[in-house]
């Protein structure tokens, strides 16, 4: 079978491996250390650094293509692994603007996508300083600073909410390091959400159901799926957008545009991921193909795999460190969750647990009939279990047992 090579060695990689054990492949990764969570679980480990590229040429000998579990190679090391035949999917010719912020505002300008308003703040500091006084008089300063490359999951988004010497701190405080900042207009939205869409290297596209995310601090918190209450063409817009821009940008393999829905109905883009994503998880148990099966196929270029939702709803909500360790292991909390709620579809990454860090997933599969705010309120618990061994109605599983788990022991 054919060898794929995926860079690093995270959450997203580590899930890609079962998606590549069903196809009868085992998924060489490239991580930084073997306790990595993908590393943890792969027979084909390279250790190394994706900033080096004897590293990366390591990892990509012998492989058919090389695909990413993030954006962070340098792009001149993906240039020079394309020199050599690599076959990069997606493409650094893609990749570059998930990588770059202010390019990928461009881009999509430049394609006629809608964007919130920005402006560029590179360059000369006095100067860059000047446009961004006049950027936030022009918008009251609703607006929003990011820096340029890396950040994610709030890190590196810096939320202004009218104040303009905020604003200029933050601007200040960077001034002359290595992080490039730009500024955006805040946009009055109704809710974000999510077009996940998969392109093979010649032109076929995929789908899934538009989705809305619930972000808190910055990070994806929960995925209703599909969006509710989402007209029809708005949803079909979505994804003709991202199709259309993987299309325009020769996308290889999964990718998430999301988005806003402004308060108005009209949509804006406002990130774009192109690897498998929070966004997408969702898939794994309500899909027909989930978003890690569909990354593998594009970047074989085999035939993609239908994207139907399994059922009407379908929601996710993410397992987070907490603040003080719960006093129950992670595996007393799955066993204690599994009694109390037997359709809850767990999915742990084999990550240390610190606050706020993502250390896995609950996915719930509604039943037929089951209206959304149900199927969230179930997720939400479960996710808050596992995540602090706090159920939120006050159940204690050392005094209040399900009648599923009296009978397991009785047995």
């Amino acid at each position: 079978m054919p060898t794929v090579t995926m860079i690093g060695g995270g959450q997203l990689a580590r899930m890609t491996h079962q998606s590549a054990i069903a196809l009868g492949q085992c998924l060489r990764v490239l991580a930084a250390s073997a306790e990595e969570p993908a590393a943890a679980v792969s027979a084909d480990v390279v250790l190394g650094s994706h900033d080096e590229l004897a590293d990366l040429l390591r990892a990509a000998q012998g492989a058919v293509a090389v695909t990413f579990d993030h954006e962070g190679v340098p792009l001149e090391h993906l240039k020079a692994l394309e020199a050599q035949g690599v076959a990069v999917r997606p493409p650094s010719a893609a990749l570059q603007y998930a990588q770059d912020k202010m390019s990928m505002r461009q881009r999509l300008a430049e394609l006629g996508l809608p964007v919130p308003d920005f402006v560029d703040l590179s360059g000369d500091t006095a100067a860059a300083r000047s446009a961004l006084q006049a950027f936030g008089d022009r918008h009251d300063w609703q607006i929003v600073l990011k820096a340029v490359r890396g950040g994610y999951d709030g890190r590196g988004v810096w939320l202004i909410d009218g104040d303009a010497d905020a604003a200029l701190q933050v601007f200040d405080d960077r001034a002359g390091t290595d992080t490039v900042l730009m500024a955006e207009q805040k946009v009055a939205m109704r809710r974000e959400l999510s077009a996940m869409i998969a392109r093979s290297p010649h032109g076929q596209g995929a789908a899934w159901p538009v989705v809305e995310t619930v972000q808190r601090n910055g990070q994806c918190a929960v995925v209703l799926a599909p969006a509710p209450d989402l007209d029809d063409e708005v949803a079909q817009r979505a994804q003709q957008m991202a199709l259309g821009l993987a299309d325009q940008l020769g996308v290889v393999g999964d990718m998430a545009m999301e988005l806003f829905e402004t308060t108005d109905g009209a949509l804006m883009v406002n990130e774009l991921a192109m690897r498998p994503h929070n966004s997408g998880h969702w898939t794994m148990d309500g899909a027909v193909t989930s978003q890690f099966e569909q990354h593998l196929r594009a970047v074989l270029d085999y035939p993609l795999g239908e994207t139907t939702a399994r059922a009407e709803v379908i929601v996710m909500a993410n397992v987070l460190g907490a603040g003080e360790a719960p006093a129950m292991s992670m595996d007393e909390r799955l066993h204690h969750l599994m009694a109390r709620m037997p359709d809850a579809k767990v999915h742990l990454y084999g990550k240390s647990e610190r606050p706020d860090r993502k250390v896995g997933h609950v996915n719930i599969v509604g039943k037929p009939g089951e209206d959304v705010e149900a199927v969230r309120e179930r997720a939400e618990r479960a996710a808050q279990w596992m995540s602090t061994a706090v159920w939120s109605d006050g159940w204690d599983p050392h005094t209040d047992t399900t009648a599923a788990e009296r009978e397991r022991n009785d047995g």
